[in-house]
């Protein structure tokens, strides 16, 4: 296979996995699910914390910062969080173990009003399931952004969104859609001069 080849095969695979999401209600329906959620969250005093693995932690990361910071214009910054700093990790892995390196961080800056994000591919993170779990002992509502089947975390978490396709590149992709579209949901609904 030639060069422009692999590169019309990635963005049709692309395109091929955004049209099975955008044409599918039940995940619509969990997306819009999603965004009022977030904007409970915000109108109560809360937060968002997220957290991933790797990619999907890169993704947790912008998650929040597109929130503290901004997305398209300047507005009041909203809390957000992405679990995960390094000397915690660090400690936390050491101690305890590296699936409690979330967990943790979620019992000791956790509040009900907040929102838990968990982003995982395979849906089956232990330390994402596990920081779940913990988000939903305090009583905070938990979303999963996940891939292939969905994993444990689609049976665990209160909003489940699984992006239909296999690899985690191709599920990163929608994420990082996800994540932007829900955050313009946000600021029109509680910025609208923005728009």
């Amino acid at each position: 296979m030639n060069m422009l080849d692999i590169w019309k095969k990635n963005l049709e695979e692309a395109q091929s996995v955004l049209n099975l999401f955008s044409e599918n209600e039940d995940l619509l329906n969990s997306c819009q699910e999603f965004s009022k959620a977030l904007i409970k969250t915000f109108k109560e005093g809360g937060k968002a914390m997220s957290c991933g693995n790797g990619g999907s932690h890169c993704d947790a990361m912008h998650f929040a910062e597109e929130l503290t910071g901004q997305y398209r214009s300047p507005r009041k910054p909203l809390g957000a969080i992405a679990l995960g700093d390094p000397s915690h990790v660090t400690c936390t892995s050491n101690d305890y173990g590296f699936e409690y390196i979330f967990s943790r961080q979620v019992e000791a800056l956790g509040k009900k009003e907040d929102l838990f994000i968990g982003l995982s591919t395979s849906g089956n993170s232990k330390n994402v399931i596990n920081a779940t779990k913990a988000a939903q002992e305090i009583g905070m509502k938990t979303v999963g952004l996940l891939g292939k089947s969905g994993g444990e975390l689609a049976q665990i978490v209160d909003i489940p969104i699984i992006v239909p396709a296999k690899t985690s590149d191709r599920i990163q992709e929608i994420h990082i859609k996800l994540i932007h579209t829900v955050i313009e949901t946000v600021e029109r609904e509680l910025f609208p001069e923005n728009y």
